[in-house]
């Protein structure tokens, strides 16, 4: 017997007849009020009856038209209900029409940034990214790959496996170590041995390989955005293959190094960069991929009382002639690392997609404190 529901509809039938009693005088609602009672009322199915006899000790302040009480009919409405609504509506036919809701505000972003301030953010963003390992602690973390594919390239995707490594952060070099496969113990192997698509460079190289002044990259204006409740420049960004260091490998030894576009967000405080996507582009017919997609999200952790910012989120998706294979890999419980540090090691839930969903621009009052 399920006596939560029951018990949480009649304290809400003995609210409704407290109203109806003490109303020695008629209540006087406006159209929005009786409507925001009439849908709360139809929601939790209160009976026919006691809807139309609270509805005969309410007087309107405005117009109640037959748009209105037909559309409430729709929505559930009983006839006793309805009855009394007509007759409301029958007394006020005078009053006056309710006033449209006022619209929403509509923020408008503020203009690009100047040419000079668009080259000053570039400059501010390739200095804190050429110095990005150099102020890493460090830490240990545990690093999620699910992986997912799509057999006819329709955009249908099947859960494939799912990795869980542990990753060491120690002077300025990562180490990998499988721990898990699909939740079962895993020694001695490494992501490769699993085959299918694997990735790497989140922690930095991706980065510094578009910000480098070797790779020539051309930025430009692209938008405002919002991205973890943070206002974000976006630029996006073209290196041409002759400066490429961006390498695709497949099976049989094939490597290709093509040139790649993409967008790179900035935190308009920070000048950080908190996000970056890369497409590879021009790439030869012959070979096998025909489209690749990848993005970096980075956020805020803390590790031993200080904040860095660090991967959050990478989502690597190749498609081929009719299939398509898709990484998310998400970083998750960094630690500080030290002689004997340990970690649960386990694989944790999936993060929301909306936490790497970039946002319209915001106003800068709504920005994350």
């Amino acid at each position: 017997m399920n006596l939560g529901h029951n018990s949480s509809s009649m304290r809400y039938v003995l609210i409704l007849a407290a109203a109806v009693g003490l109303a020695a005088a008629d209540m006087s609602l406006t159209v929005d009020k009786l409507t925001a009672f009439m849908r709360s009322a139809i929601q939790l199915k209160e009976p026919d009856k006691d809807v139309a006899e609270y509805l005969h000790h309410v007087k309107m302040v405005e117009k109640l038209d037959d748009r209105m009480i037909e559309e409430l009919q729709g929505m559930g409405a009983g006839p006793k209900t309805v009855a009394a609504l007509r007759v409301l509506g029958n007394a006020s036919s005078t009053l006056p029409v309710a006033a449209p809701p006022a619209p929403k505000p509509v923020y408008v972003p503020p203009p690009p940034p100047s040419s000079i301030e668009q080259e000053k953010i570039i400059d501010q963003a390739r200095e804190y990214v050429m110095n990005y390992t150099k102020n890493l602690p460090n830490f240990i973390c545990v690093q999620v790959t699910r992986r997912s594919f799509d057999p006819k390239g329709g955009n249908n995707w099947y859960k494939g496996d799912t990795i869980t490594t542990r990753l060491t952060y120690d002077g300025q070099k990562e180490d990998y170590q499988v721990v898990l496969h699909n939740d079962q113990p895993v020694t001695n192997k490494s992501m490769e041995a699993f085959g299918g698509t694997t990735s790497a460079g989140e922690f930095g190289t991706m980065m510094k390989e578009i910000f480098e002044p070797e790779s020539h990259a051309r930025f430009s204006w692209d938008h405002w955005g919002t991205l973890r409740g943070r206002r974000t420049y976006v630029f996006g960004y073209d290196i041409e293959q002759q400066y490429s260091r961006y390498h695709i490998l497949v099976e049989d030894n094939l490597n290709i190094v093509p040139a790649y576009r993409g967008l790179v967000y900035i935190d308009e405080d920070t000048k950080m960069v908190t996000k970056l996507t890369l497409d590879p582009y021009n790439l030869p017919e012959a070979f096998p991929v025909r489209e690749s997609h990848q993005s970096l999200d980075y956020d805020f952790e803390k590790i031993a009382e200080a904040e860095y910012l660090l991967p959050l989120k990478a989502v690597l998706t190749v498609s081929r002639s009719r299939y398509g294979s898709k990484n998310e890999t998400e970083f998750r419980l960094y630690r500080k690392f030290e002689t004997g540090s340990t970690i649960k090691f386990e694989t944790p839930d999936a993060l929301p997609d909306d936490t790497t969903k970039e946002k319209p621009p915001a106003d800068k009052t709504q920005k994350k404190q």
